[in-house]
């Protein structure tokens, strides 16, 4: 790992140059919010998913973040409810993209590049992501700890070849995460990369439910980390900014993580026994 890879990761988990403007989608008729630079013309466009029980507001602070190093980003706000469908997230995630992509954005002075847009999300939003990829051509696909949906995103991934990062915690062959089948059947280049410490709900922000009973909390380290590798990895495959490259390699060491294959044979830990459990086997 080298000492540049370490000051990118610093600069990127701090706010970007750029001063950020808050808009409304409900304006074009889809609910949800958009952010964008101050100003600029053939920007690069990223629509982004929430998980379940979740809104656009949860991620507040990472889709702020992303804007102010110079994208615009929009966020449907639907399907919050205990049963929601993730096909129905899905279009809404293609009608985000179609308003930022064909619309001037601010006074007039924002556009977005048809060429450079993506699809991300973080848990059932990860697997909306997907589904939308499947029905429409991007750039690239960021799937952030996601979650099992239906359909099944790993049955979708077969037939996408476009690039995908997919982050992962230490839950990562969990009930909660299908990160590992996901990559394993994507078929173009992917990413799969494991946060040390991280849980699959730790970048939700503000107050959820059940987190008063200790599930899902938020964890700043979580959520600073997956803001710079995000970052990294959207400078690099939608603008081409060669010095964020180690983002998008997975040959690069990244502190605090690691590049998981997905491929490789899952080593299953053996239980433990306590010396009273072994002596009664000796016993018989």
């Amino acid at each position: 790992m080298s000492d540049s890879v370490k000051s990118l990761l610093s600069t990127l988990s701090m706010r970007g140059p750029h001063r950020v403007l808050r808009g409304n989608l409900g304006i074009a008729g889809q609910p949800g919010v958009v952010y964008t630079p101050e100003s600029g013309l053939n920007l690069p466009a990223v629509a982004f998913a929430h998980s379940w029980l979740t809104s656009a507001e949860n991620y507040k602070g990472l889709l702020e973040h992303i804007a102010s190093w110079g994208f615009v980003v929009a966020a449907p706000d639907t399907e919050r409810g205990p049963i929601p469908s993730h096909l129905d997230l899905a279009t809404d995630l293609l009608t985000t993209l179609d308003i930022v992509s064909k619309v001037r954005l601010g006074d007039g002075t924002i556009s977005v590049h048809p060429d450079r847009l993506a699809l991300a999300g973080h848990g059932m939003g990860a697997g909306a992501a997907v589904i939308a990829a499947a029905q429409r051509p991007v750039a690239t696909v960021a799937a952030l700890f996601p979650a099992p949906t239906s359909p099944a995103a790993e049955n979708i991934a077969t037939d996408l070849d476009t690039p995908a990062l997919i982050l992962a915690g230490d839950d990562l062959d969990s009930i909660n995460s299908n990160a590992r089948p996901l990559a394993t059947a994507w078929s173009g280049p992917c990413l799969l990369r494991r946060l040390d410490g991280a849980t699959h709900n730790g970048i939700i922000e503000g107050r959820r439910l059940f987190a008063a009973l200790g599930a899902g909390r938020y964890e700043y380290k979580t959520d600073k980390a997956t803001r710079a590798l995000l970052t990294g990895y959207l400078l690099t495959t939608l603008q081409g900014e060669k010095k964020y490259k180690p983002f998008a390699d997975p040959e690069a060491a990244i502190p605090h993580t690691t590049v998981v294959d997905p491929h490789a044979e899952v080593e299953v830990e053996a239980p433990k026994l306590s010396v009273g459990t072994i002596a009664k086997l000796i016993r018989g």
